[in-house]
């Protein structure tokens, strides 16, 4: 999992609230689990005027042209400015993959469905609360000021706006400390990998005839 630490980055936007997983990534799409390749298809409802197929060439599909991820000036963004209950709906981690894959490091907005805020730790996605009137201050600042980039820095817990005005935000230190080192469940358990083998090698001798059901499956 790719680690968090500072992201200097320009902010996009997502002004509705209740956006839903499905909305993030249609169930069309959920036939791979690669974690790779769900970028082209993320908000694809919104993205496109037809209707998209799995394993499609997107280049060549008509784009909806009133839709601001298709605006030049939001192109290449990593923030992601949303409204309250983002990730809301069915719980598929294809949804942080998606916004991951298409280059949003980081989504910021009053409040997130919890399965869509765990999924998105686990996935090295930073799901950041901010108030609503700080989150109605950046949207405002971002539509007037083309170019609008947010500094986001995890060890200091703050967000800071081109102006250098900061806010801070709250974080578990457990996933803090998953983000910054690039942890998810498997690289947690790989770091104990050592322990995990001592043990094993103890109860070869201890319990032998647990191995030996094991080497007959």
């Amino acid at each position: 999992m790719k680690s968090f630490t500072t992201v200097n980055g320009l902010a996009a936007p997502m002004d509705r609230a209740n956006v839903d997983t499905d909305m993030i990534i249609p169930k069309n799409f959920l036939k791979s689990i690669k974690r790779s390749g769900f970028g082209k298809n993320l908000f694809d409802e919104l993205r496109y005027l037809d209707e998209g197929l799995p394993d499609q060439d997107c280049s060549g599909r008509p784009i909806n042209t009133e839709f601001p991820l298709n605006f030049e000036r939001y192109q290449g963004a990593q923030i992601l400015l949303a409204r309250e209950n983002f990730g809301c709906g069915s719980s598929r981690e294809h949804a942080p993959w998606a916004l991951d894959d298409y280059g949003f490091r980081c989504v910021i907005a009053p409040s997130f469905a919890d399965i869509f805020y765990n999924n998105s730790f686990k996935n090295g996605l930073l799901p950041l609360i901010l108030s609503d009137e700080i989150v109605d201050q950046l949207f405002k600042e971002m539509y007037e000021s083309e170019g609008y980039s947010l500094t986001v820095d995890l060890s200091e817990q703050t967000v800071t706006t081109p102006s250098g005005e900061a806010f801070s935000f709250e974080i578990d230190e457990f996933r803090k400390h998953c983000l910054l080192n690039g942890l998810d469940d498997i690289g947690l358990t790989l770091q104990q990998a050592e322990a995990i083998k001592t043990y094993e090698e103890k109860a070869k001798v201890s319990t032998p005839w647990v191995f030996d059901m094991i080497k007959s499956v």
